[in-house]
């Protein structure tokens, strides 16, 4: 059961109305990164989590990213609350709008939403469940989780960098700062479940666990992650291909009626090495087409 309060968790000032800077604070209410994501993808982790401290920590986590959610949306709102006015009133400091025929998003909120907050990006992409990325398994899900809120925060900090108007960045920097909370929140819970690393039950296949192929050569540099104790590194060519021994082929067995008629299909689409057809792009070929036959 939710309830809501209609206080928002953070104070919202807005200096001056600014549709442009609303699209782009659309990108944390509709956006892959957005408030409504997060709320999502934990809400959805909550219900599906067996243990009770996850299940407590995403229930959290998801209720106040909606409160985010909220913020956000209040920031937008207020940025276009004079566009709105005049937009509805039909007053004549939106007739610059008639002349415009660039695809803006800002213009697409107006025409379409009326100014307010639409559940899309700042490119006007609608929100999508595609967003949430949750597998069921909470070692991987938590490292997700952990990027995602990483990835929140920096689209906050360029936020930030776009905007002068002191109230919104005081905002904004709660935001961006209740992600860095959350990090350390998901971070807790990964580590508190031993093992935590690799994801899942089944072990990786001991002979390539710790192999590191070097298969991008020019300018290596050797680290952590790929050389030392824990490592075996392969740079050779001819080492890198069949490392199961075999003889790096594809195979499948066939009824009797599939290898005729995959044999068949092969028979009849086969290429003559020998060729030399005189093609369209030859007969009409112009400047800049290339080699063509004399």
């Amino acid at each position: 059961m939710f309830m809501h309060n209609k206080k928002l968790q953070y104070t919202v000032r807005v200096q001056e109305s600014n549709p442009q800077l609303a699209t782009l604070m659309l990108e944390q209410f509709g956006g892959p990164q957005g408030e409504l994501a997060a709320a999502m993808r934990y809400f959805t982790q909550a219900l599906a989590e067996d243990d009770p401290g996850r299940k407590d920590l995403f229930f959290d986590i998801a209720t106040e990213e909606l409160s985010h959610l909220e913020i956000i949306g209040s920031i937008i709102t207020m940025l276009n609350k004079g566009a709105k006015g005049e937009l509805a009133e039909g007053m004549d400091e939106m007739a610059e709008m008639r002349n415009l025929t660039g695809n803006s998003t800002s213009q697409t909120q107006a025409i379409l939403y009326g100014n307010g907050p639409a559940l899309v990006n700042s490119s006007g992409v609608p929100w999508t469940a595609a967003y949430v990325d949750t597998i069921g398994e909470p070692t991987a899900d938590l490292r997700s989780n952990i990027a995602a809120e990483a990835r929140a925060k920096m689209v906050y900090e360029r936020l930030i960098n776009v905007t002068d108007d002191p109230g919104i960045k005081d905002a904004l920097t709660f935001l961006m700062t209740r992600e860095i909370a959350h990090q350390k929140a998901f971070e807790k819970a990964l580590y508190s479940i031993t093992p935590n690393f690799p994801p899942g039950k089944l072990p990786g296949h001991p002979d390539f666990t710790d192999v590191y192929y070097d298969m991008s050569h020019g300018g290596d540099v050797a680290a952590s992650w790929n050389s030392g104790e824990l490592w075996t590194s392969v740079s050779e060519r001819e080492l890198q291909a069949a490392v199961d021994g075999g003889d790096g082929s594809a195979s499948v067995g066939l009824k009797k009626t599939e290898a005729a008629a995959v044999e068949a299909f092969a028979a009849r689409t086969a290429s003559a090495p020998d060729a030399n057809p005189v093609t369209g792009a030859e007969l009409g070929a112009g400047p800049g087409a290339g080699a063509v036959l004399r």
